[in-house]
């Protein structure tokens, strides 16, 4: 990470006078969320850091206006700078993906799923419904019409990846929205591997016959083939969306190609703009032409007002992401996850699918004694961001789990390589093999309760200081 400069230095402790002068303690509050991310291992593979050219994006007066509709057809007056920011933030996520189409209003990318979803709903039932019905538009029609044309959206079949086994829980999981308004199955992985088996994909593919065939992940610690998965669902006449929100950086960066790139092979692509992508918080949809009249429709269909100022970073990290160093960056994420699977594989931690080659390292911690929960809060303890996580047939289920997710994106940036993730790995081993499970009150076996050794936590918090004092997070940056 480069180092800020007196300029943004200053701006940037300016700016928390003037929030100290309404509110000093959300002033505080910032001043040490900065502290503990300088003073933490953060391994959290959905976590990153912004450039603060991405951060100061956003807080500006594009947050005051209003913008709903699209570029040069807006409901509101007065929209002519926005169009600018979102015109140019689409153009840079064309470019940098080599997308037909950019769609860049979604919040999140539980908005950008929902916009493809219901976007691919117009596209492939609505559509055809209206024009079978000789209507032109949902304003023609009448009650009864509607009626029927509700039950045929709400009747369509979705199939994607299950939750335990690497999928997110917006792609089909019953307790989240995609799992209620779709009727859905969910694919996994292979057993004794932990691999996605494209041929029991298609199998239950062409049994299920689904709408929608979803492909990405959230924990899948392993590259995807999009040339088969789209194989599999032209087959059986579905629409492949993959949601790329955890490795969209890695596309970008052309770490992933050819087969494993998604966007020449998926009719829709979603993904977060922050993550791995290195940007602001927020979500996108990528998608070719032929689905871009639907997905347009994202606001008002799915979306309030686009969030203008968060739009204008989207430009800036895009623009950043299409520079040559981003991609270096990327490949050392990718080299940076070989390292840390192979230290914590050398000193006897199980992973789940035997190693990585993405982002993502999954721990079965089970053979440590502990839950996902206990391991998660040990090691936070001791400094060492981290998020439990499920396995494959997790026997503590999605709450305490067996797993811990971690991931490279954020301590790449800082400037960690293949010596500093070796030693990180040594640490992580060194609390899990530190910590025993404890007990209820009632004297019971807990799932969350744990008992980190003495002395430990201290420890690891010194052998981490070294290596994080040696890669500052916002060299030059001074809050004092």
């Amino acid at each position: 990470m480069a180092d800020i400069d007196a300029l943004t230095s200053s701006a940037y402790s300016q700016a928390l006078e003037v929030i100290a002068s309404v509110e000093p303690r959300i002033a505080e509050a910032t001043r040490q969320e900065l502290a503990d991310q300088r003073g933490s291992l953060k391994l959290i593979a959905s976590e990153n850091y912004a450039s603060p050219a991405v951060l100061l994006t956003m807080g500006t007066w594009f947050s005051d206006k209003y913008a709903e509709g699209t570029v040069g057809h807006r409901f509101y007056a007065g929209c002519q700078n926005v169009d600018t920011v979102e015109a140019l933030a689409a153009e840079h996520a064309r470019e940098l993906f080599g997308a037909e189409y950019a769609y860049v209003q979604p919040h999140s990318g539980i908005d950008a799923n929902l916009v493809a979803f219901w976007s691919i709903l117009a596209h492939r039932v609505e559509g055809p419904w209206l024009e079978k019905a000789g209507k032109k538009n949902v304003n023609d029609l009448t009650d009864d019409d509607w009626e029927a044309l509700r039950r045929e959206l709400g009747n369509q079949r979705l199939l994607g990846m299950s939750l335990d086994t690497g999928g997110h829980l917006t792609h089909g999981f019953r307790p989240n929205i995609s799992g209620k308004m779709f009727h859905q199955q969910q694919y996994g992985t292979d057993p004794e591997t932990g691999l996605l088996d494209y041929d029991a994909l298609a199998a239950k593919a062409r049994e299920f016959k689904p709408l929608v065939l979803v492909a990405g992940y959230s924990a899948y610690p392993r590259r995807v083939n999009f040339a088969k998965m789209r194989e599999i669902a032209d087959e059986v006449g579905a629409t492949l969306m993959v949601d790329m929100a955890h490795f969209a950086g890695l596309v970008a960066g052309k770490v992933f190609t050819g087969d494993e790139d998604p966007i020449p092979h998926a009719h829709v692509v979603t993904t977060t703009t922050h993550k791995s992508l290195r940007g602001p918080r927020g979500g996108m949809v990528l998608a070719t032409e032929e689905y871009a009249p639907s997905v347009d429709r994202g606001c008002p269909m799915v979306l309030g007002g686009p969030l203008s100022h968060v739009m204008a970073a989207k430009a800036v990290a895009f623009a950043e992401a299409r520079q040559p160093a981003f991609r270096t960056y990327a490949q050392q994420v990718a080299d940076n996850a070989q390292s840390l699977a192979a230290g914590l594989q050398s000193r006897g931690t199980n992973l789940v699918t035997d190693g990585t080659d993405n982002h993502i390292v999954l721990l079965d911690v089970s053979s440590y004694g502990l839950t996902g929960r206990q391991a998660e809060s040990a090691l936070l303890e001791a400094g060492i961001v981290t998020n439990r996580n499920s396995v494959p047939a997790d026997a503590n289920g999605a709450w305490y789990t067996s797993g811990i997710r971690v991931g490279t994106p954020a301590l790449t940036t800082r400037g960690f390589g293949h010596d500093e993730f070796d030693n990180v790995a040594e640490l992580i081993v060194q609390v899990l093999q530190n910590t025993e499970a404890g007990t209820t009150k009632a004297g019971t076996p807990s799932k969350a309760s744990f008992v980190l050794a003495e002395g430990v936590a201290d420890k690891v918090k010194d052998a981490s200081a070294e290596m994080l004092d040696k890669h500052p997070l916002y060299p030059g940056l001074d809050l004092a």
